[in-house]
């Protein structure tokens, strides 16, 4: 029997298992939305007790919603610009580039801290076209490894929240003025969304801390001027409402008829150059 990989991270980096497992765990459903196997197989090979995360079955599908959205904004982008270059940022053990599955035309970043690209290399071979950056993303050089005049999609998913909440503007700046045109498709949340995010069990057993909230997304234009803003995600695909718990359905769907409890968590997309 071969070995697991045994994990040391904590706090804000301990929280890619929270996405990993769930993501896991939704593929071995019956009616399995992401069908991502390759998460399945990553968890069976790692020494860490997941159940201490506490990710209910609810917990599972909304994961999988989120990344299954962001895979097929990923793939119209690439659609649109096939000799593209995506930035996947504080990828973590996702394998959103082997779902998306794109052509060696693409020039693809995984990036994340050091120690988490170092996980990340057990875990997962080396893929043509794909290339490693081992940093944070608050650094100031780590975009200097990235070409500059291709089109450009980053993605970020369960990154940003955790950030500084002076961090995400700075960050959009930097990004926008660094590459010619591209887009930025990420999740957010209210800052009362942030707030009760905050209290879940699977963040509190990690030590994390969300920071970051966003109400109107034009916010971020004012912020960093290259930004156009495109599209903003709140309503949920009603097949899969099917698959959660009544409570949550219900309650889903009540917010979703408040303007104010709309935005609570919701998928945003953005476009510059």
């Amino acid at each position: 029997m071969t070995a697991k990989e045994s994990i040391e991270l904590t706090h804000e980096r301990e929280t890619l298992l929270i996405t990993l497992y769930g993501k896991a765990e939704e593929s071995r459903l019956a009616d399995s939305l992401l069908q991502d196997h390759f998460a399945a197989g990553v968890v069976e090979r790692l020494d860490y007790d997941f159940l201490k995360l506490r990710v209910t079955r609810d917990g599972m599908i909304s994961l999988a919603m989120r990344s299954k959205a962001l895979d097929d904004w990923t793939r119209d982008f690439l659609n649109r610009y096939p000799q593209a270059t995506v930035l996947h940022l504080g990828c973590g053990l996702d394998s959103r580039i082997l779902r998306v599955n794109p052509s060696r035309d693409v020039a693809w970043f995984e990036v994340d801290f050091p120690e988490v690209i170092a996980l990340r290399r057990r875990m997962y071979a080396d893929r043509p076209g794909c290339d490693w950056i081992g940093a944070s993303i608050l650094d100031d050089d780590w975009l200097d490894a990235t070409p500059r005049d291709r089109p450009t999609l980053i993605v970020a998913e369960g990154v940003l929240p955790y950030l500084p909440i002076d961090a995400v503007p700075r960050l959009f700046r930097q990004i926008t003025a660094h590459f010619e045109q591209g887009e930025i498709a990420f999740d957010a949340y209210t800052r009362f969304g942030v707030r009760i995010l905050n209290l879940l069990p699977s963040i509190q057993a990690t030590g994390a801390k969300l920071r970051w909230g966003l109400g109107d997304p034009y916010w971020l234009v004012t912020q960093a001027p290259r930004l156009t803003f495109v599209a903003e995600q709140t309503r949920l695909d009603p097949q899969q409402l099917t698959r959660i718990s009544w409570p949550l359905r219900t309650l889903a769907q009540i917010m979703h008829l408040a303007p104010p409890l709309r935005r609570f968590g919701r998928l945003l997309r953005y476009r510059f150059g």
